[in-house]
């Protein structure tokens, strides 16, 4: 049982870090139509800014993320205007080749700042808890409460203001919110700068239980596209219930049958899940 409660815990701070980085790529896939090929390289720059913020400036640790968050939201919307803006009219997979330009010059410059050697980032929040008879590291005590909490100021963010309800209006039907008044473009460059501060929230979360490297986010990609299709393209809710579901199905699997079947339980469950509801456990309606 005490295994069981240690590994449900795993599997909430897995699950967390997996919302965080699915919800990114959901708002930017609504509201453009495009997925985001560059989205794991966002998360990569992420943990590195994170571990320069922490080591290097020597700022608080949660203060460091915070930091992390605003840099990476600055290149989210650079990006946004640089890469995809341009691109706006043209054939989708345009946009995709371009992603994956970005992607790949975010792994150069990484590996021209910080070299291509692996980097760990001591854990700042030390110790543990005792939850249920069970020692949990409050490090992963705290990534599920700031996973919680954030997505709780987001949800609070797309239902309460102006900017979140603009975000959802131009998901739901892009012409008609601009017929309303609702500038499209600037929705866009509010939508790639929130899911790449979230994108680095994950990232700066789970960067001091995982080793930091210029591929990390290769990974983490595969994981997070599996989670919305799992979820419902476009489809917040399907987010958060995906990336759950798969951080408790993964940190299961990798310790009751083998670290094997904890690697590829995302695409056992996606298949299982495709084969019954081929349009995602919570759909969302879009207009083109």
């Amino acid at each position: 049982m005490t295994l069981f409660i240690q590994q449900f815990f795993n599997g909430l701070s897995l699950g967390g870090v997996y919302c965080l980085a699915a919800i990114g790529l959901t708002l930017v896939f609504g509201v453009l139509r495009i997925p985001n090929l560059a989205h794991g390289a966002l998360y990569m720059v992420g943990a590195y800014l994170t571990y320069f913020f922490l080591t290097s400036a020597g700022v608080p640790y949660i203060l460091a993320i915070a930091l992390a968050a605003l840099v990476l939201a600055g290149i989210g919307i650079g990006m946004e205007r640089v890469v995809f803006h341009p691109l706006r009219n043209a054939p989708h997979t345009h946009h995709m080749i371009a992603a994956a330009g970005a992607m790949f010059f975010l792994h150069s410059l990484v590996q021209a700042i910080w070299g291509a050697d692996f980097r760990r980032m001591e854990s700042p929040i030390t110790g543990r808890v005792e939850i249920l008879g069970t020692q949990v590291s409050w490090q992963r005590v705290t990534i599920v409460i700031t996973a919680v909490v954030v997505l709780i100021a987001l949800t609070w963010f797309i239902k309460k203001t102006v900017h979140g309800q603009s975000i959802e209006a131009v998901e739901q039907d892009r012409v008609g919110a601009s017929l309303v008044g609702i500038n499209p473009n600037r929705v866009s460059m509010l939508t790639f700068g929130l899911a790449a501060a979230l994108v680095a929230v994950a990232a700066g979360l789970v960067a001091p239980i995982n080793l930091i490297y210029p591929t990390m986010g290769d990974v983490i990609m595969v994981k997070v596209f599996a989670i919305i299709i799992l979820g419902g393209l476009g489809s917040i809710p399907g987010a958060i219930v995906g990336g759950f579901t798969l951080g408790l199905a993964e940190a299961m699997a990798t310790t009751y049958v083998s670290a094997v079947a904890g690697e590829v339980i995302a695409f056992v469950v996606l298949i299982l899940v495709l084969a019954i509801r081929p349009t995602g456990l919570l759909t969302k309606a879009v207009q083109r």
